[in-house]
């Protein structure tokens, strides 16, 4: 019996300190309770209810979990599962339990919200509007079905019929929050900037401290090519919160914009710093560094870069997390930081795969011609031409490889091919001219020391492999 009353005294105190927003102690209190009782499906709720207020959506979701196993015959549990999941990314997970939720109660207003924003983070746009006509059917006065219907038209880039849903959400409910900001973002993604602009400052009037909304004027200026007041923006984010990533991120693609590279380093390093995981970042980072082009930049962009692959497995060839394009751009980046073994390193995995795009095998290429594997970059040279005959790049390059290896009938037979493509090409131009001067050399007899060594230069001058 004490135990009991034991406990009711730290749920009673755990109520106080949840009002109070002190969410650490209210959770303390909560698992002593628990602890004491484990077996009462609303104080799991309640914990469910602190952790998801402090953010810890993941442990939210495990005691949402425990109160849906003690009472299945409730919807709110499950429902909650379902949310918390969906904040902590796993929303795979989460349409399970809204299912589960759906079977106890189909009528719920809030399940059918909560079931079309899952459905639209999945990309299930077709099912959510299902969903939406369904809800609609139970719930026509609902502004937050508009809404939320609003975000999966969107994406599919129907920005008038989200426009339309989002005013349909406002006429039903006037003081649904944000919701000129998310007018706002309809207008801006189909091209009415101006628009945008007016309803997003008429919803900083309302929450002056609005920094979703700051952010979001922000790229609106930006679009509008007003950098200026677009800065402005974001500096005011970081007054609000200092340790915004998305304004310094920001703040850094607009000082590079402007040529301003010291400031754009400057605002990517604090990035980094508060999010390491942030890929784009990193690259963005070493572009500047690699843009500047001192030697100390160029040194540390490859570290960057380098850094980069390891942590996601490219030595051993394990990129698979990592989008074709920006592996691309990565490659890129390596070559101009004269790390082409790195290169190939991220490369290799993907230009092995049959259907790999051209431009990667173009990036192998150059990368192994540059690390002086010329027979190696021939024969992925010549793989591109088997996929597209009329590539000047592949033909070019393997042109310089037979240049350097001194195998001139086939660096002319590769030149002829290159310019029946392109006959104005500079890069097939430089390589004849290189031809002709080393027939010249040949003809005259002047193999000497120094002709040699002219011929040497000009292989260095004319003999780079195109990227």
């Amino acid at each position: 019996m004490n135990d009991w009353v034991d406990a009711e005294q730290h749920v009673e105190r755990a109520h106080e300190l949840y009002e109070l927003g002190r969410w650490d102690e209210a959770e303390t209190e909560l698992r002593t309770a628990l602890s004491l009782n484990p077996y009462q499906a609303e104080w799991h709720f309640n914990l469910g209810l602190t952790l998801e207020a402090a953010g810890r959506y993941d442990a939210a979701a495990d005691a949402f979990k425990a109160s849906a196993g003690l009472q299945p015959d409730e919807a709110p549990p499950a429902l909650m599962v379902a949310t918390s999941l969906m904040r902590a990314g796993r929303t795979e997970e989460a349409i399970g339990w809204i299912e589960k939720a759906e079977a106890i109660d189909p009528s719920s207003e809030e399940l059918s919200i909560r079931k079309i924003e899952i459905l639209t983070e999945l990309g299930r746009h077709e099912d959510a509007e299902t969903a939406f006509y369904l809800a609609q059917q139970r719930h026509p006065e609902c502004a937050e079905i508009y809404a939320a219907i609003a975000d999966s038209l969107l994406d599919r880039r129907m920005h008038d019929r989200a426009i339309w849903c989002l005013r349909e959400a406002g006429r039903l409910d006037p003081d649904l929050p944000r919701l000129d900001a998310r007018l706002a973002e309809g207008f801006a993604a189909s091209g009415r900037h101006e628009r945008a602009r007016q309803l997003l400052l008429r919803e900083l009037r309302r929450d002056p401290g609005d920094v979703e909304t700051l952010l979001t004027l922000g790229e609106v200026l930006t679009e509008m090519n007003r950098p200026a007041e677009a800065a402005e923006k974001y500096r005011r984010v970081l007054e609000l919160e200092p340790d915004n990533a998305d304004a310094h991120a920001a703040l850094g693609d607009l000082a590079r914009g402007e040529g301003h590279l010291a400031e754009a380093i400057a605002s990517l390093d604090m990035v980094i710093r508060l999010d390491p995981g942030d890929h784009e970042t990193r690259i963005n980072l070493a572009e500047c560094l690699l843009d500047r082009g001192r030697p100390s930049d160029v040194q540390r962009a490859a570290v960057v870069l380098i850094e980069f692959v390891r942590e996601l497995g490219g030595r051993s060839g394990d990129d698979s997390t990592l989008p074709a394009s920006q592996r691309e751009r990565v490659a890129t980046l390596l070559l101009d930081a004269g790390r082409p073994v790195v290169a190939c390193e991220l490369l290799e995995t993907a230009a092995g795969v049959d259907g790999c795009s051209v431009k990667t095998l173009h990036l192998y290429s150059v990368a192994l011609f540059v690390r002086g594997d010329h027979a190696a970059g021939s024969a992925v040279a010549e793989r591109i031409l088997a996929v597209d005959p009329r590539n000047v790049d592949a033909l070019h390059n393997l042109a310089v490889a037979a240049l350097r290896d001194g195998r001139w009938l086939a660096a002319r037979q590769w030149l002829r091919r290159g310019f029946e493509i392109a006959p104005d090409d500079t890069g097939l131009r430089r390589l004849r001219t290189a031809l002709l001067f080393r027939a010249l050399l040949t003809y005259v007899g002047r193999l000497s020391r120094r002709g040699r060594g002219a011929l040497s230069a000009l292989r260095g001058v004319f003999g780079r492999p195109s990227r």
